[in-house]
């Protein structure tokens, strides 16, 4: 049993906000939206609202910025008003139960398929076959799984574009009453597509230096932050993250670039991915969290950890100081009632993977709370 006075029930701030513990619900995509128009429905304000607590932070799922951005069959969007009034539903039980909601905001890039993006080709950095060749990396469409469609590359004239749209998202959010927005910049999407050498061959200013390839979600950023100011933006990185087919010649040297160029921008919380998870699986069995660990030396605001973590070893790296509070997902899945059941040492429910991105309420919100007579 962790002690009631664990650091991971001790107040934390982000931004303009106080929570009363430290136990985040990490962003999670579900699949179950309102189809057609990837509509918020009665389902996933069930979801939400079983896993608010009082201080808490719930992140969104990840939700696309436009249709074009598009990459997952059932994800909810925020480029509607009919998703727009979704959200309000949603963000209303949460704050009525106390809690904090983000938006997490996605443009998925070379990781889609024209079923998704309305029939355009999916766009990236640059043109890699060797992505929508290989048979590992799949995405999901209405017609099931399917490998990408192949991409092609953004001309630098267009760039300015997908950074507005980011703006006119994070601008919904606040609409939709969120209480900030974080950008998504990990696991091989479309900004992190920019930052790795292994997709980003462009020879303009968004290619070649970690200076230049770093440019757009600095971009991004600072759109996102003329929208809420910088205490209520986020950014998830993954850094050394090979989800998604990514791979950077050398990660250390980018990713404590990005983290020190985020500094300036006085961010709620910098949210990083440890490199020990791929996906929604663990890959390095016993591997401590060393993104944390290296990046708590460059950024000098809140640290939120998140990847393959357990109770105990969430308490150990935010007594650590490497991180200050800790996002879990596969146990958030399992567990709405996490924050209680961690710090009374409660039994966790076993989470079901085979469940995890189907349709219906099987697996999304027929896990109990705990009970001592179940």
């Amino acid at each position: 049993m962790i002690p009631m006075t664990a650091k991971l029930f001790t107040p934390a701030r982000i931004g303009p906000y106080t929570l009363s513990h430290r136990v985040v619900m990490a962003p999670l995509t579900r699949s179950r939206s309102q189809q057609p128009g990837d509509i918020p429905g009665d389902l996933m304000l069930e979801y939400y609202a079983q896993r608010a607590s009082d201080g808490g932070l719930i992140i969104s799922e990840a939700t696309p910025i436009s249709i074009t951005a598009r990459g997952w069959f059932g994800a909810p969007g925020l480029y509607s008003d009919e998703q727009v009034d979704g959200w309000k539903r949603i963000t209303a039980a949460v704050h009525a139960k106390g809690g904090r909601m983000f938006s997490q905001l996605w443009h998925t890039g070379r990781s889609s398929h024209f079923e998704m993006t309305g029939g355009p080709e999916p766009v990236s950095a640059s043109v890699n076959p060797g992505y929508w060749q290989d048979k590992s990396n799949v995405v999901s469409t209405p017609s099931g799984w399917t490998r990408p469609s192949p991409h092609r590359a953004l001309d630098t004239s267009e760039i300015p574009g997908i950074v507005e749209d980011y703006r006119l998202a994070a601008a919904r959010a606040r609409e939709a009453g969120f209480d900030g927005v974080e950008l998504h910049g990990g696991n091989g999407y479309l900004p992190d597509q920019f930052l790795q050498d292994g997709s980003n061959r462009r020879t303009d200013e968004y290619g070649g230096s970690i200076e230049n390839r770093s440019r757009f979600l600095l971009d991004v950023v600072g759109a996102m932050v003329s929208v809420w100011g910088g205490d209520r933006v986020a950014v998830r990185l993954a850094p050394s993250g090979s989800w998604n087919g990514m791979s950077d010649s050398d990660p250390r040297a980018l990713f404590g670039y990005v983290a020190g160029q985020l500094n300036r921008f006085g961010l709620a919380y910098l949210h990083l991915i440890e490199p020990r998870v791929k996906g929604n699986i663990v890959i390095a069995e016993g591997q401590g969290p060393v993104a944390a660990h290296e990046l708590r030396k460059i950024f000098t605001g809140t640290l939120v950890a998140a990847g393959g973590f357990e109770p105990d070893t969430a308490e150990a790296v935010v007594e650590s100081g490497d991180a200050d509070l800790v996002a879990f997902g596969r146990h958030f899945i399992a567990n709405p009632d996490l924050p209680v059941r961690i710090k009374q040492g409660l039994p966790l429910n076993r989470y079901d993977r085979d469940t995890f991105y189907t349709f219906d309420a099987r697996g999304y919100t027929d896990y109990p709370f705990y009970s001592p007579t179940a």
